[in-house]
């Protein structure tokens, strides 16, 4: 894929695909793996009955009556709900922590840290005996995920070349979505071990992953954007050089150079400079894309899905059989997003994915409504079932190649150096905030609102596509450190940098 990374802004950067960025973003990506497997691992064990009958003997009991009994109700439990949402907590406090260290230590330190720490809290999942063994190893996970979703897409987005940054960025969302598949086939097949301890296997297999993400972390090099922020010139010079495949990086170089300068002038303290009004733009969508993101209600489909399966009627393994159908097409959607999104660009998958997931959300409250209405007593016919199936099959691709990958992807490549680390680590921060909150509120939405908790979330969906329609500028092809030109020529945005004028870092180079 030789030839330059001409840009929308009229800079061409020489270079070319190189196989040392390939396998550079494809083992860093393996973080999305430990983020993806957790989710996907979550649901499956808190569907199985001797795990229920261990730790949530309560909630067993309520699922072992009769059919009569409200099937909304049957898993509305506070502290199985903890179990799962405690890791999300963890994560958004870590995340802050996360920001420092990233911007202090480089990328691959923040990588390889956050895999160390999921790798102990697999460990003591896999061996908890009591519900507090079970909270602390998650607690111990969300560290790690913290983290890894706070490093990863910096990472990718800085050694990707601007005209593929986002198809090698979406391979972060990529790896979530091999992870949740790899869960739910694990949940498929332990659930059937006999002697009741499957569940183990599952938890304690998070520990792959982890070792995955330690061990390439350890070989990984640098990003030049951060060996330039941390004072080592030559060495991000030299591995400019590398990952482009050219000596000719000076263009590319001098305006990395010219970024950090303008950092160390600006920014010696991040939080309060994301706060100054000039980055507005920026702090709006840190903060609203990861929220948008987590009210399509697709986590809970992800780390919800056999029990929301075994809610509406499916037997214990058809409901793991259902997630494992959902997340097949979880993964196979993702491709879609990495062969179009830098040619199409992002507004146009986020728009259409966001329609597309409007219309199934509504005609899947439908169709639930119709069978439970307000009484949640039915029993779900076999046509019936493979219609709700097919439903979330369209909300989860229609996700998996907008919302899902470009959720990251935007983020990490609209925030300028000086406040990089700490609008990544917001916006890890708001995504886990309402990761937990929703984690920890469906089932019992789920109980109150009944099918109506799916026109609430498809409520939302509207909201997000009118929001990308009118306040996302398109960022394909853009390099990283010009990303500040789209705000000044925007029809909102630019009230708030000066038409992009004044407070846009010069970019110049010696280059001839």
């Amino acid at each position: 894929m030789a030839g330059g990374s001409f840009t929308e802004t009229g800079k061409e950067y020489p270079g070319k695909m190189t196989v040392f960025v390939f396998l550079a973003c494809l083992i860093a990506s393996s973080g999305g793996l430990i983020f993806g497997y957790d989710i996907g691992i979550s649901g499956g064990v808190t569907s199985m009955d001797p795990f229920l009958l261990k730790f949530f003997p309560s909630v067993y009991a309520k699922e072992q009556e009769l059919v009569e009994t409200n099937q909304y109700c049957k898993f509305d439990s506070t502290l199985l709900t903890l179990f799962t949402s405690s890791l999300y907590l963890a994560a958004l406090v870590a995340s802050l922590f996360a920001g420092y260290i990233t911007k202090s230590c480089g990328r691959r330190v923040s990588m390889l840290g956050g895999g160390v720490i999921f790798l102990a809290g697999a460990i003591l999942n896999g061996l908890a005996q009591n519900v507090a063994m079970l909270i602390i190893g998650r607690i111990f996970l969300g560290i790690g995920v913290g983290f890894s979703n706070q490093s990863v897409p910096l990472y990718l987005s800085e050694m990707a070349p601007a005209k593929m940054r986002g198809m090698l960025n979406i391979s972060f969302q990529l790896m979530i979505t091999i992870g949740i598949l790899a869960a739910n086939l694990i949940n498929y097949f332990t659930a059937k071990i006999p002697g009741g301890w499957g569940w183990r296997v599952g938890l304690g297999l998070a520990a792959v992953p982890a070792v995955i993400m330690v061990g390439g972390s350890i070989f990984l090099p640098d990003t030049p954007n951060s060996l330039v922020a941390r004072g080592k010139p030559e060495k991000a010079r030299a591995m400019l050089c590398r990952i482009r495949g050219t000596e000719d990086v000076d263009l590319e170089f001098d305006d990395l150079v010219a970024a950090s300068d303008a950092t160390e002038a600006i920014a010696k303290n991040p939080w309060s400079t994301l706060l100054q009004r000039r980055y507005r733009p920026q702090l709006a969508m840190a903060l609203l894309i990861p929220t948008l993101q987590q009210l399509t209600g697709i986590n809970v489909v992800m780390f919800y899905a056999p029990v929301l399966f075994k809610t509406i009627g499916f037997g214990g393994t058809a409901s793991l059989i259902s997630a494992v159908i959902t997340g097949l097409v979880n993964m196979f959607a993702t491709f879609v997003s990495i062969a179009t999104v830098d040619r199409l660009g992002r507004r146009k998958l986020l728009l259409q994915g966001g329609t597309q997931m409007i219309l199934a959300q509504f005609v899947l409250g439908t169709l639930i409504a119709v069978k439970f209405g307000t009484s949640g007593v039915a029993e779900i016919s076999r046509p019936y079932a493979i219609g709700v199936v097919f439903c979330i099959c369209v909300f989860v691709s229609a996700f998996a190649w907008s919302w899902g990958p470009l959720g990251w992807l935007v983020p990490s490549e609209i925030f300028p150096l000086e406040i990089r680390s700490a609008a990544q680590s917001a916006v890890v921060v708001f995504n886990m905030t309402f990761t937990f909150v929703i984690a920890q509120v469906f089932l019992m939405l789920l109980c109150r609102l009944k099918f109506g908790l799916f026109y609430f979330f498809g409520a939302w969906e509207v909201v997000m596509t009118l929001f990308v329609y009118f306040f996302l500028p398109e960022t394909k092809g853009i390099p990283i450190e010009e990303m500040d030109t789209i705000w000044g020529q925007h029809w909102y945005w630019k009230r708030f940098v000066d038409d992009g004028s004044s407070n846009k870092v010069e970019m110049t180079s010696t280059a001839v």
